[in-house]
């Protein structure tokens, strides 16, 4: 016969810190009504659901908590949160369950995203000469071959623009042609816009990946680029 478990013996290390971290996280206020989990992408996958993780945080099993990989299959779309009655904040933390993990432990192709947005300013790793020249060609085959577009201004660093627009990296490599139906709503609709050259990733794999050293880079990069250099008034990220 097993014996039972002591819930006096456990310290709930993980519970303390995040809760240290993010006051507003309410973790201690579940009601295992199970909300969470009805609306989870992520749920049962590995056997694991929200509402058995935050279980298991409350219950102070740090050792199956920490080495759990379904960590890494939530989204953080955060469905949990705002269907949950009582707020828990779930996304923060998986995000910090996250940041918990040694660096080079965590997801290769997450984290080779991450490394390529740092040091090439985009998750592709694609030289920001490759990326406007790819712009520019997409964007003068659609004004030669629709009439209707001849007028279509596409721009990448163009100053004074009302918005910057943040591309998804992979389409540029992968799907060039993917860019033009957004650049033709914008078109139609007589939008101010432009592309920074700088950051110009919409998609942000150092958020996924909790590195915030990173993730705080490449924002400030960016954000220090729209307002000194560009003076663009709205930031839309495509992601």
């Amino acid at each position: 016969m097993k014996t039972p478990i002591e819930l006096d013996d456990l310290s709930c290390e993980i519970k303390n810190q995040v809760q240290e971290k993010v006051p507003d996280a309410f973790l201690d206020l579940c009601l295992t009504c199970g909300t969470c989990t009805g609306g989870c992408p992520g749920s049962e996958l590995l056997d694991m659901d929200p509402r058995k993780l935050l279980r298991m945080v409350l219950l102070g099993m740090d050792k199956e908590v920490a080495k759990t990989d379904w960590t890494w299959v939530c989204t953080m779309c955060a469905r949990c949160v705002n269907a949950c009655p009582m707020k828990i904040n779930i996304p923060k933390l998986v995000y910090n369950l996250r940041n918990m993990w040694p660096r080079e432990n965590r997801p290769k192709g997450i984290r080779a995203s991450c490394d390529q947005h740092i040091r090439a300013g985009n998750a592709m790793g694609v030289p920001t000469d490759d990326f406007i020249w790819t712009v520019e060609d997409v964007a003068a085959e659609i004004r030669e071959t629709q009439p209707e577009f001849k007028d279509m201004k596409v721009t990448v660093d163009r100053k004074g623009a009302y918005m910057a627009i943040n591309q998804n990296s992979r389409e540029p490599v992968t799907e060039p042609d993917e860019m033009g139906p957004l650049w033709k709503i914008l078109h139609q609709v007589g939008a101010d816009w432009t592309y920074p050259s700088v950051m110009w990733a919409g998609e942000n794999y150092c958020l996924f990946l909790a590195d915030e050293e990173g993730w705080r880079y490449i924002l400030e990069e960016f954000v220090y680029h729209i307002d000194n250099n560009l003076g663009c008034e709205v930031v839309v990220n495509t992601e």
